[in-house]
Order: C-alpha cells, then sequence, then structure tokens
C-alpha cells in the first residue's frame, strides 16, 4: 500500500490542524494505522494508532486529550486532528500502515508498521 500524507503547515500555539494519510494500491480497512512524528535531532515517536478491527484508537500520553486519529474507509483516508498545539508537537509527521498480525501491545512501536508515507512538517510557533 502507498500513503501520502498531507495537511502540515504553521500554526500558533493552541491552534488546530488536520493531517491526512490517503493510502492507494490496498484498502486501509485491513491495515492496522498508526502516525508517529520526528522532531530535528530526536528519534521517531509513536503519537496515535488505530486498529483494522473495531477502530478501536490509542495515544501517547503526550497527545492524550488533543490529538484525535479516525479513519475513513469509503476515502480509504486516516486523519490525524491536532487541537490545542504546543511548540513542542513541531515534527514530521508520519502515516503508517500495519500487518494484522501484531498484537495489540505491538502497535505502539515502528516494527508493527510496514509501509510508510512521505511525512508532512508541522510547525507550532509559541
Amino acid at each position: 500500500v502507498q500513503l501520502q500524507a498531507s495537511g502540515g503547515g504553521l500554526v500558533q500555539a493552541g491552534g488546530s490542524l488536520r493531517l491526512s494519510c490517503a493510502a492507494s494500491g490496498r484498502t486501509l480497512s485491513t491495515y492496522n494505522m498508526g502516525w508517529f512524528r520526528q522532531a530535528p535531532g530526536k528519534e521517531r515517536d509513536f503519537v496515535a494508532g488505530i486498529r483494522w478491527r473495531g477502530g478501536s484508537t490509542f495515544y501517547a500520553d503526550s497527545v492524550q486529550g488533543r490529538f484525535t486519529i479516525s479513519r475513513d474507509n469509503a476515502k480509504n483516508t486516516v486523519y490525524l486532528q491536532l487541537n490545542s498545539l504546543k511548540p513542542e508537537d513541531t515534527a514530521v509527521y508520519y502515516c503508517a500502515a500495519g500487518s494484522t498480525n501484531y498484537v495489540y501491545s505491538a502497535l505502539r512501536q515502528q516494527y508493527a508498521y510496514d509501509s510508510w508515507g512521505q511525512g508532512t512538517q508541522v510547525t507550532v510557533s509559541s
């Protein structure tokens, strides 16, 4: 599956953005989906995920209550709504699709995801 992330930009602290991850080649409804982010000089970290079965969602503690992941199977697209943004949210955001073979506890790890989008830059000014 090929993934195309979009929706990043420059926003002031407290503002909002909605990131999109459009898929082609395969239907996203049969994948676990995740969003990760990488700030300059730092490792890529898990942000949010949504399971293929049931659509349950899970988040990093740092974004819980501020970010929301969702999927629209009809549009073959996954979204990440970013609210109450903080300067520390500044990073390149990546969407990823993973096999359903992995157990729930693995879904916060990069190795559970096989296909990655190109990333979209989110910059939050103070």
